[in-house]
């Protein structure tokens, strides 16, 4: 389960909350009842930014996984995908 602390609550037990993060992941923070901010132990932080691979890492592993030349598609079918007019002008 989630602990949970209003805002108010967080202000005045900075310390103690900052203490809990040692045994619990993440810490909830309400405002009137409704949560509004998560607190993050420094471990839980590292563990979901390292699963993050960037566009071109992740598009790699795409066309590693995949044959995309078996797949037979007839280039045809991307014809009427994108509009071929030009743009409207940009203000300057």
């Amino acid at each position: 389960m989630i602990k949970e602390y209003s805002i108010a609550e967080a202000r005045n037990q900075f310390a103690a909350i900052v203490h809990d993060l040692k045994t619990t992941p993440s810490i909830q923070l309400t405002r009137r009842g409704k949560p509004v901010a998560m607190l993050l132990a420094i471990e839980e932080y590292e563990r979901l930014a390292a699963g993050r691979a960037g566009f071109w890492d992740n598009y790699q592993a795409f066309r590693d996984a995949v044959d995309l030349a078996g797949l037979d598609i007839e280039p045809a079918i991307f014809d009427d995908l994108r509009d071929a007019l030009p743009g409207r002008e940009a203000p300057l």
